[in-house]
């Protein structure tokens, strides 16, 4: 083989190396983030307070939109919302239409196995709702036996309280429904997720209050695809210098009025 030929190969090869190893960088999602200066972020849009249109401006708002601009924020980049719904949501993010999803996904056991995810920022579970000016301290649902409890129709709370059996079980099409039912005496206690109940006793001006926890849920994090270890960290990085400095205590005060990103005190 001539010198002249051979030299040629080599080069080749080394280009050949060399764009390999330059593709298999870019590969990395952090890197197209980058690149593009947008984080695509998917969201259903229609579930406040967490994602949902502002009736006047047409802009997306609501706690986990401002937790999403956040986190892109500090990546340097800007968000961009994609919204569909919530039933193919996750193979949306499998088929790369967005680079995450920030919409109250559970990170659970199942959904790890084929995704990865940050660290959690919101914590939830099933709580009950009471008058403030009953001093009955319900502690569970097995308390409720012999009561009235008022729940969303077809909801997993419904399906809870079903479960433990004994519950006057009276079922609403929606929150403000039985919310106003219990403020007039016509409930004993109203069960819902932690941070609705939370949402809805700041926007309802009724005379309720928070009860007792009766349920855990999985934390919900930030889901993206797997193979993907710079984004990972920069993801983990953001939201840890977003809890620090009070940024996430501060969106969740917003709009809850109590810091959902951590646990709930036992």
């Amino acid at each position: 083989m001539k010198f002249a030929t051979l030299k040629k190969i080599l080069t080749a090869g080394v280009i050949g190396m060399t764009f390999v190893a330059a593709t298999a960088h870019a590969d990395d999602l952090l890197d197209q983030v980058k690149a593009r200066g947008t984080l695509r972020i998917g969201c259903e849009g229609t579930f406040p307070p967490f994602d949902s249109k502002d009736t006047k401006t047409g802009e997306l708002v609501g706690y986990d939109v401002d937790i999403a601009k956040a986190i892109a924020a500090k990546l340097g980049v800007k968000p961009e919302f994609v919204t569909t719904e919530w039933s193919g949501i996750i193979a949306g993010l499998q088929a790369g239409k967005f680079d995450v999803i920030v919409n109250q996904v559970g990170a659970t056991d199942a959904r790890k196995q084929v995704l990865d995810f940050s660290p959690a920022y919101t914590y939830s579970g099933a709580e009950l709702i009471q008058r403030k000016n009953d001093d009955r301290q319900f502690k569970s649902l097995e308390d409720l036996k012999g009561h009235k409890l008022g729940v969303g129709l077809g909801t997993n709370y419904m399906d809870m309280a079903k479960a433990v059996g004994g519950i006057d079980i009276k079922t609403y099409p929606g929150a403000p429904e039985y919310l106003r039912d219990l403020a007039s005496n016509r409930l004993d206690a109203a069960l819902n997720d932690r941070l609705m109940v939370a949402y809805l006793l700041k926007n309802a001006q009724l005379p309720l209050r928070p009860g007792a926890m009766v349920g855990s849920a999985p934390p919900s994090a930030i889901p993206f695809k797997k193979g993907n270890p710079k984004f990972a960290k920069a993801i983990d990085d953001a939201m840890t210098q977003l809890e620090a400095d009070g940024t996430f205590a501060k969106i969740s005060d917003k709009w809850f009025g109590i810091d959902v990103s951590k646990p709930a005190a036992k």
